[in-house]
């Protein structure tokens, strides 16, 4: 079965083509700045075994996308496929499922339904997400989609843990609560975790770790999540590369007047202006480091309360999870920055987390692409690097949901 997997972002959309029996990617690539009213949108594709190919041209929408990305997966010269009837079904990465979803769906008319109730909730990410999906509706007639949520892995937190301090009405009837995000990249670095381990899932206490540009972390029990950095929205916990994570509500209508912006601006300003870059000027990890090395104070600060946060988060999952066999790093810092991996685990020692330093730095010119052990002989606490994969996850859920569907 050959499965198409989509991630529709507000002006990009990227793409994998699975032979999902053998888990193969058949083909991969993206289109970014869909829509944008000055310059061209860039398209990159990789068919497998062959060197990257990309244009730039005018894309008007979502819908104009997906055909290109059609054509290049059927065409002659750079397609992997003969005809559309060759892709069996679509999976989708959708941001928000709340609390209707805790697992992905088939795409029909009442899913469709409930996910545009969820714009509210995901302002950012829903319409897009929703594009993606009615694109292929119009495209592709007839071809199975399915759903697979952000949040869904998230939802089995407990209420002690997924509640705000405020008058309970506002959650029973707004659903004001904590959902967490990145739930796709926790599921798998975990199910790849228990798996690299030889152990099962439902015996492991795991923190895990997604380091990226956006930044979360989840304390999983059992196989189940207990806690999870991210909120209502993914702005809340750690610092990230343009986001403030956890920060006193009473700072906005502050900044309100200080800047003479409305309550919109500024949130926007704190997804967008702050974090790492607002700090210092710069969001992507290596140019920190390279700041930091040319004697940036500013970059300095930025980095150490990144490392903070993500520490003094262990340590509140550890209290949580009631002990710990294993931490995991995933996505581009967690995966491939030594150093973070080194500063993170010298301030966890005093919890038996003892890091081979050594092997650490080994992945420096290479990266990792397979889970590693990471730990000392000695740790008490198992330190592994998983590369995440979350189009894997949506592709193996498309499949068992079409082929169930079908049966």
């Amino acid at each position: 079965m050959n499965i198409l997997v989509l991630n529709s972002g507000s002006s990009s959309l990227k793409y994998k083509l699975f032979a999902v029996d053998k888990e193969e990617v058949l083909a991969n690539g993206k289109v970014e700045r869909i829509g944008v009213p000055t310059g061209t949108a860039r398209i990159t594709h990789r068919k497998q075994g062959s060197p990257k190919y990309s244009q730039e041209k005018e894309i008007r929408d979502h819908e104009a996308a997906l055909e290109i990305v059609l054509e290049l997966l059927t065409g002659p010269e750079h397609g992997v496929i003969s005809n559309l009837a060759a892709i069996n079904a679509v999976g989708h990465r959708v941001l928000h499922g709340a609390e209707y979803y805790k697992e992905s769906v088939l795409v029909d008319d009442e899913a469709l339904t409930k996910m545009n109730e969820l714009k509210e909730l995901g302002p950012l990410h829903m319409p897009a997400n929703l594009m993606g999906i009615e694109a292929c509706r119009k495209l592709m007639p007839g071809v199975p989609q399915v759903a697979t949520f952000d949040t869904a892995f998230h939802q089995t937190m407990p209420e002690k843990a997924y509640l705000y301090a405020l008058p309970l009405e506002l959650y029973r009837k707004h659903r004001i609560r904590r959902y967490g995000f990145h739930g796709t990249s926790h599921r798998y670095v975990a199910e790849s975790a228990a798996k690299f381990l030889n152990r099962p899932a439902t015996e492991l206490k795991l923190i895990t770790m997604h380091l990226g540009n956006g930044s979360s972390m989840a304390a999983i029990d059992g196989g189940k999540v207990i806690d999870t950095s991210m909120g209502f929205t993914p702005l809340e916990g750690l610092a990230m590369g343009t986001r403030s994570g956890d920060i006193d509500p009473a700072v906005l209508p502050f900044l309100c007047r200080l800047k003479q912006i409305t309550l919109e601006e500024a949130v926007d300003f704190l997804n967008k202006q702050s974090g790492m870059l607002g700090m210092c000027g710069y969001s992507d990890m290596r140019d920190v480091y390279k700041a930091i090395a040319r004697g940036s104070e500013d970059a300095r600060i930025a980095y150490e309360l990144f490392v903070y946060r993500v520490v003094k988060f262990t340590g509140a999952y550890y209290a949580a999870l009631k002990g710990l066999d294993a931490l995991v790093f995933t996505a581009g810092i967690g995966e491939n920055e030594y150093l973070l991996r080194e500063d993170v685990c010298k301030e966890l020692e005093f919890m038996g987390v003892k890091l081979d330093y050594a092997l650490n730095r080994t992945k420096l010119e290479q990266t990792i692409f397979t889970p590693t052990d990471l730990s000392a002989s000695d740790s008490k606490i198992k330190v592994l690097v998983i590369p995440t994969d979350e189009e894997l996850v949506i592709a193996r859920d498309t499949h068992r949901l079409v082929t169930l569907s079908q049966a």
